[in-house]
């Protein structure tokens, strides 16, 4: 089996960056979302030309979803390339206080250039930015301390753009999760594949998972990626030792064991644990 072809750009995420564009000038800040398992995958290609010397805040969310090994070199990484990265989990609010308050220093910064300018001060305006199902309306929600916006774990869920109003010193936009409109690297889009982060209309799910378990045999060689072979047999009973030549045969026997031969019902269950955080704590990119 080849590894699929994946590409997802739905209507409405071209419609949501053309009023992303219209709005850019109105805001200070951009807080750009990723998500922790895939930080690379997850940044935009666009990134550089939206911000255009706006203040950036890199908020990395899910961090409850890799071990405090692998964020600790993703810390490291980010740092030595002169960027700081802002971990939280926007579902349990671990990190956000620190965000809230890194988005007011900024509006302080913000309104002492329009005081010595004679120009009265005003709350900074925050646009959140990411991918699909990075987390942007959690971390919103978390932010207003209370339901403001829609949020769930699956893409596409926020269709427009939104302004929110956190206190009397920021005022968040919400947008619409925005994607290049051809993804050329095709295993970054697999790995945006398998954190569920574009529409499962995007990619054959059965081919998806061959690849996913291809990773999970590279990743154990890798001690801080939290991951183990032996948690796929504890978890699934396959007696077969999983290596690089027998991935779908390895699927077809767990198919076997419990959903009837049904692979393709075996590889969405693969996704949905995994995607649950049942198989461990792992990050699927590494510094």
């Amino acid at each position: 089996m080849s590894a699929p072809i994946i590409q997802w750009y739905p209507g409405h995420i071209a419609k949501a960056e053309k009023q992303l564009s219209k709005n850019l000038e109105k805001v200070d800040l951009i807080i750009e979302v990723r998500d922790a398992r895939i930080p690379l995958a997850t940044s935009h290609p666009h990134l550089g030309k939206w911000i255009k010397g706006k203040k950036h805040l890199l908020v990395i969310n899910r961090r409850d979803m890799i071990s405090v090994e692998a964020m600790k070199k993703w810390d490291k990484w980010f740092r030595d390339k002169n960027e700081t990265p802002w971990w939280c989990d926007a579902k349990s609010g671990t990190g956000v206080k620190q965000i809230l308050d890194a988005s007011t220093q900024a509006g302080e910064e913000l309104n002492e250039r329009r005081k010595s300018r004679g120009m009265l001060s005003r709350p900074v305006r925050a646009l959140t930015l990411g991918f699909p199902n990075v987390g942007k309306s959690a971390l919103i929600n978390r932010l207003v301390r209370k339901k403001a916006v829609a949020s769930a774990r699956k893409a596409g869920v926020t269709r427009s753009l939104r302004w929110v109003k956190v206190g009397q010193d920021l005022d968040l936009l919400d947008a619409p999760g925005v994607l290049p409109s051809k993804l050329d690297d095709q295993h970054a889009a697999l790995l945006l594949a398998l954190c569920d982060d574009i529409g499962q209309a995007a990619y054959d799910t059965e081919l998806v998972a061959i690849e996913f378990l291809k990773i999970l045999i590279e990743l154990e060689l890798i001690n801080y990626s939290g991951f183990s072979r032996d948690v796929l047999k504890e978890r699934y009973g396959v007696d077969d030792k999983l290596d690089r030549h027998n991935v779908h045969e390895w699927l077809i026997s767990a198919a076997s064991l419990h959903t009837s031969s049904d692979t393709s019902r075996m590889a969405q269950r693969l996704l949905d644990d995994f995607r649950k955080v049942l198989l461990g704590l792992i990050s699927l990119e590494l510094p």
